[in-house]
């Protein structure tokens, strides 16, 4: 897979989601606020929406050392 530009706030936003799902209160405000940016970006930027998602989640959740 390419390398995909992330911008801070969408890290941001995912690792604020990443934090609520593992204490089991993940609120609906926050996973659609994390939606609309990875939509909106993903527009602008002319990518898979489905590839930056992955790509957030991943430099979030397993970030390299």
């Amino acid at each position: 897979m390419a390398d995909i530009d992330i911008p801070k706030h969408l890290i941001e936003l995912e690792r604020t989601a990443w934090v609520e799902q593992q204490a089991g209160a993940l609120t609906v405000p926050t996973a659609d606020a994390v939606q609309a940016a990875y939509r909106e970006h993903a527009a602008a930027a002319r990518v898979s929406r489905l590839a930056l998602e992955m790509a957030v989640k991943r430099a979030v959740r397993h970030p390299e050392e």
